[in-house]
């Protein structure tokens, strides 16, 4: 990615949260924040100016001079101080807002229309991880930009302040060669100037392999802790078969690669470390040595001896910024990059699945009461058929059973969901029809017991009398006293009572089409048949599509759909 392209993407990215919905309350504390950088620079003009009132009284052994810095001094405490907190405020307020924005942005990319899910089928070299992309790069993405673009500020205007004083404070020099002289102003803002580009140059150069080494790193580092969650999600399948060693060993595995990239990183940060090292000493000693010569021939005092050191740092300060922000501006840019890898990635696969691609399948709205199929067929990743053409009709309340590969037939419902674009042909489903889908484990969040069986919906929608009456007839009357209760249900409750649960959730939602992938197989052959005429009592006009592998519900489907 070019540095040009790169900094163009964030802008387009991020740079709209000025003019979003807040827009003035963001403006205002953008204004509020640059007023008071401009007060912290204020405030480093006024140390210096009292920096050398001191010397100048020290060197002139007068108490009352000392005694009125002293004073000089609370005063400028107590504007440091107000000047300091103020600005840390609004910089928060406005690093919060900005993650916000720019998090919410992209998670609306995320979970539109099961991209969450699409995006999983797709080559993995810029958009693996989307969730450490989403909660760690984008705050990284937004808060160093703020604290680099703050920084990058109050050097400019440092480097305004101090370029002034220091061309003062040096005056002119002389210098005879012999054959000839000549004489140079502000001397001392020049060997800065020089001192500094010198500097920045090396430090680029030396700084160069850290920005790919800690884009390695935190690639590294979120595939650890995606196969450690991945673990605990399945401790129970990994403890049943005795998986412990072979999981060790995948773990082993993957912080080696950690290990790589660190080495790399450490390498990357041995030059920087070299660099800012001898870069420090030597920014402490060389404008004390340079500005000494004319403190000594008696051409300035004590006191703008070291007015002029203290400019030389602040503007020697100023014009390092490159240098002094490398390994900031490396993890910064390393994380911008990640989150513009998962946005282009979306914004890929949104045109890939679009209808105008003639090899994807397209799900349009059509007539009420009817599920329409189009020289339809479905194709793996590799664009490989893996169905026959389906020309058909599913009219509402019909019972079809799904003949085939399970597999295949998953495929199926998440084509008629638009989830799968892979194939050709067209859908038409039924505009303002409800279309239920019913998993082989029904998705249950963490939270009261109620809300789970709720979800997506809020529990407010739902008559708790009903919800209650509906758990009786399912089997589950146990489960009533719970229903307040808070807990990760996912991982408390056996797969039969999840997939009942699944069955309560679409009596509450009343849809006019229901499609059961293998939603039941955990029931007895008896509990399965009588889940279904359960839910053709409660939904006597409802059609269900199904995939199952038990032969006794065939008997309930009045026809079969070969894929």
């Amino acid at each position: 990615m070019q540095q040009g392209g790169f900094l163009i993407q964030f802008i387009k990215l991020a740079g709209p949260f000025w003019h979003s919905e807040n827009k003035f309350a963001i403006r205002k504390d953008t204004i509020m924040l640059i007023v008071l950088t401009v007060m912290q620079i204020i405030m480093a003009v006024l140390i210096t100016d009292w920096n050398a009132a001191l010397f100048d009284a020290i060197e002139q052994r007068s108490m009352s001079g000392i005694i009125t810095q002293i004073g000089a001094l609370i005063l400028i405490f107590i504007a440091s101080i107000t000047t300091t907190t103020a600005h840390l405020i609004y910089k928060r307020r406005l690093l919060i807002g900005w993650r916000l924005w720019l998090t919410e942005k992209v998670i609306s990319k995320w979970m539109y229309k099961g991209r969450h899910y699409q995006i999983a089928f797709m080559a993995k070299d810029n958009h693996d991880n989307p969730d450490e992309r989403i909660a760690e790069d984008i705050r990284i993405a937004t808060e160093d930009a703020i604290a680099l673009g703050h920084s990058l500020f109050y050097s400019i205007l440092l480097l305004g302040s101090f370029t002034e004083i220091l061309w003062r404070l040096s005056g002119t020099v002389f210098i005879n060669l012999g054959v000839f002289s000549f004489s140079i102003a502000g001397y001392l803002v020049w060997i800065s100037i020089i001192y500094s580009i010198c500097a920045s140059l090396l430090g680029w150069w030396m700084g160069k392999p850290l920005t790919a080494a800690t884009n390695a790193r935190q690639n590294e580092e979120a595939n650890y802790r995606y196969g450690l969650i991945k673990a605990r999600e399945n401790s129970p399948a990994i403890a049943l078969i005795h998986g412990e060693d072979n999981e060790q060993k995948r773990f082993k595995n993957s912080f080696q690669a950690i290990i790589d990239t660190y080495q790399q990183q450490t390498d990357a940060w041995k030059k920087i470390q070299i660099f800012t090292s001898g870069y420090s000493v030597a920014s402490m000693g060389l404008p004390l040595l340079v500005a000494a010569p004319r403190y000594i021939i008696g051409a300035i005092s004590l006191g703008t001896l070291m007015q002029s050191v203290q400019a030389f740092q602040q503007l020697v300060s100023a014009l390092s910024w490159p240098v002094n922000n490398l390994p900031g501006i490396a993890s910064w840019r390393a994380s911008v990059e990640r989150v513009l890898g998962l946005v282009k990635a979306l914004d890929e696969l949104e045109h890939d699945i679009s209808c105008l691609n003639s090899h994807q399948i397209c799900v349009g709205k059509g007539e009420k009461g009817l599920i329409k199929f189009e020289n339809f067929s479905i194709a793996n990743l590799e664009g490989q058929t893996v169905s026959s053409t389906i020309n058909t009709e599913i009219k509402a309340g019909e019972h079809v059973l799904i003949s085939g590969q399970s597999s295949t037939g998953a495929k199926l419902f998440q084509a008629i969901s638009g989830l799968w674009p892979w194939g050709t042909g067209h859908i038409q489903v039924p505009e303002n029809e409800r279309l239920f889908f019913m998993s082989p484990r029904p998705y249950l969040p963490t939270g009261s017991l109620y809300a789970a069986i709720c979800y997506p919906k809020a529990v407010n929608e739902f008559k708790r009398f009903d919800l209650e009456n509906l758990l009786r007839q399912i089997g589950l009357k146990d489960l009533i006293k719970q229903l307040d209760q808070v807990e990760s249900w996912d991982k408390l409750l056996s797969r039969e009572q999840q997939q009942r649960l699944g069955l309560v959730r679409v009596l509450l939602y009343r849809p006019k089409w229901i499609f059961i992938q293998e939603a039941l197989d955990s029931l007895t052959p008896e509990g399965e048949t009588q889940m279904l005429g359960l839910l053709e009592k409660e939904l006597p006009n409802v059609a269900i599509i199904s995939i199952t592998n038990q032969p006794s519900a065939e008997a309930f489907h009045q026809r079969k759909l070969k894929i």
